[in-house]
């Protein structure tokens, strides 16, 4: 079986990390865009502004 091309990521603000908002992107697992983190300026509803949201690791599966 081959290896992945991409891992999913989440984005959260920059300024509030712990928000109830995020979003997820796909992102490479190899070249040299895989060693950068991700940093994307999107729509936040909570605040109903433009920010900064930078990539964070998805949190642990519960069983």
């Amino acid at each position: 079986m081959a290896k992945k091309s991409s891992i999913k990521v989440r984005l959260v603000p920059e300024a509030k990390p712990d928000s109830s908002f995020f979003y997820y992107a796909k992102k490479p697992t190899k070249g040299e865009k895989a060693k950068v983190k991700l940093k994307v300026k999107k729509y936040n509803p909570s605040t109903r502004k433009h920010e900064f949201f930078v990539e964070k690791k998805l949190p642990p599966h519960s069983k």
